[in-house]
This record gives structure tokens, sequence and C-alpha cells, in this order.
């Protein structure tokens, strides 16, 4: 018996950024069309951080939209800057603490999670203006 074709699965070159935040350090994520994980990448809470964020995005394709965790807190400064950037921003909730620790805990998981969210529907909300 032969073996199975490989499934030709296209690129489209349209990527979901996720963020999960921190105090001083943020996660992120890039996550393609067809649920690829891409990268991630460690990032300073400051201008020049999101500034590398925002590059280093825009390097993989065209960015759909950015999912950040804690828009309201952690996230407040980076959701403000990649608006006033032109990019959207969706709100995604944090996962279940419990649930996240019976799974494993990893800053770079929580970054793919919050892409995964954003890319399959459950993530929808928009931040309130920062």
């Amino acid at each position: 018996m032969a073996a199975p074709a490989p499934l030709n699965l296209t690129r489209s070159g349209h990527i979901v950024v996720g963020v999960d935040t921190h105090k001083h350090v943020h996660v992120a994520a890039v996550m393609d069309s067809i649920g690829g994980i891409l990268a991630s990448l460690t990032i300073a809470t400051d201008n020049g951080g999101y500034q590398q964020l925002l590059d280093w995005a825009n390097g993989f394709g065209q960015v759909i939209a950015f999912g950040i965790e804690g828009t309201g807190s952690y996230g407040a400064g980076l959701t403000s800057f990649i608006r006033r950037n032109g990019r959207r921003v969706v709100e995604v909730n944090r996962p279940d603490r419990r649930m996240r620790r019976l799974a494993g805990k990893s800053d770079t998981l929580d970054a793919e999670n919050a892409a995964r969210a954003v890319m399959a529907g459950y993530a929808t909300a928009e931040p309130k203006n920062c």
C-alpha cells in the first residue's frame, strides 16, 4: 500500500500575533493562516520593545490582528502603541490559572494560545480606548 500523499497546505502570508503580557517583558508568538506557529519573541515593555515587536511581526507577512492579553493592565501600553500604528488589537482573556497550571505553564504557550483564540474566533472583543 502506498503512503498517503502529503497535504498541500498553502500559506497565505496572513498572520496573527498573540501576546502574553507581564510587567517587565511581553512574549509574542506569530501564527500563520493555517495554524502554524512560525516564531516567538520576548520584548521589553517600552516603546523600543513595542517597535521591535511591530517590525518583527511585519517580517512574517500581512498582520491580521494582534491578540493581546491584559489590554487594560500590563498590555495597555502595547495596545495603545499598536493601535497608533494602525493595527487591529483583539482583547484575549487570560486562561484560567488552575487549568493553565495543570496543562503546563509557559509564557510562549500562552502567547501561542492568544493567537489561536483570535484565529479561531474565540477572542473578538475590541479593547477599550487606552
